[in-house]
């Protein structure tokens, strides 16, 4: 291919990105040129196509002067490429070292409340099961309590067996949808003027206590909290705080102030998208630990005692202590 022919067919790309590239050096648009949202979609894109155009152009002894110009897109795309990149990390750090654990303890009251509607529910159908042990079937239907005695009874084969790796993974996948499908409807209950909050909170507690409870009542205590201790911490702590959240969005609708109810309900889905991704990464965990840890049956029970409990201390500890020498 001629070199005439070359830069006519890729031209009004090379001025598209260094349209795009003059814009984010000087952090606002070049007057009259507008930058496309489309350009900024499709960076990754034209930086990969314009290396293999200068790669081309080497190759097919194009003029110094194409050259040159290709060499500055190309190294002036991978300077913003990587940079980007550092920039993004450098944001997650400080999401998790500060920002996450401060705002969870700005909102302490909302996450307090969450915590009192959710364990305090657990822990009365917990004590419940045990005196009126029939109450199990309040919440559970005959079949499903006896999945779950047959899931944990400890005479069962299968709690003698680790399951293999591609299982594990499929199990990991699982994980992470089961709680995170949790935790948004928790969060999103709340444009429910919190009402959808309040009732996923105490299900899910009434609901996790119900099974605690039997599972003790019938004695089936070691394999049920050998297989939870691990996950439990950054599990429950991510719907507690999908709660907080989610009471958020329900007290800005039904105590706006002098916002509109949109406003409000705006301003609080903003202040609480930092809860969110915390969740999220909560979530994350718990669900990588119950399916690589928590299932994995040739680690001794206290062990996993051991490392359920320093969990939960880690958590607190992050919760309380992590982000309070960084300057806000």
């Amino acid at each position: 291919m001629r070199q005439r022919t070359f830069e006519s067919n890729h031209q009004q790309q090379w001025e598209n990105l260094e349209r795009w590239l003059d814009s984010i050096e000087k952090r606002k648009p070049v007057k009259g040129e507008e930058v496309k949202g489309q350009d900024v979609a499709q960076f990754p894109q034209m930086y990969r196509q314009v290396c293999q155009q200068l790669a081309l152009a080497r190759d097919r002894r194009y003029t110094p002067h194409l050259i040159e110009r290709l060499n500055r897109l190309a190294l002036r795309g991978h300077q913003h490429l990587y940079q980007t990149k550092s920039r993004l990390t450098a944001k997650i750090i400080s999401f998790i070292i500060a920002d996450f654990p401060r705002q969870v303890r700005e909102e302490s009251r909302l996450v307090g409340l969450s915590s009192l509607l959710f364990f305090g529910s657990l822990l009365v159908m917990f004590v419940g099961v045990q005196i009126h042990p029939d109450l199990v079937y309040s919440l559970m239907d005959t079949e499903q309590v006896q999945s779950l005695e047959a899931m944990y009874n400890p005479h069962a084969e299968h709690l003698g067996r680790n399951r293999d790796a591609d299982s594990d993974f499929y199990m990991f996948g699982f994980y992470i949808r089961h709680n995170i499908s949790i935790d948004f409807q928790t969060f999103a209950g709340g444009m429910l003027f919190g009402l959808g909050t309040l009732f996923f909170l105490i299900f899910n507690g009434l609901y996790i206590g119900c099974v605690a409870g039997h599972l003790t009542h019938v004695g089936y205590i070691t394999p049920f909290y050998s297989f939870v201790a691990g996950h439990s911490a950054p599990e429950l702590m991510a719907l507690v705080l999908a709660g907080a959240a989610g009471l958020k969005l329900g007290l800005a609708l039904v105590a706006p102030g002098r916002l509109s109810r949109l406003h409000a309900l705006q301003n609080a889905a903003s202040r609480s998208i930092g809860l969110i991704y915390g969740v999220v990464g909560m979530s994350l965990l718990a669900a990588f630990i119950e399916a690589f840890w928590s299932s994995n049956t040739a680690i001794d029970p206290v062990i996993k005692y051991s490392v359920g409990i320093s969990l939960w201390l880690l958590v607190i500890g992050y919760f309380t202590l992590v982000g309070r020498n960084r300057a806000t």
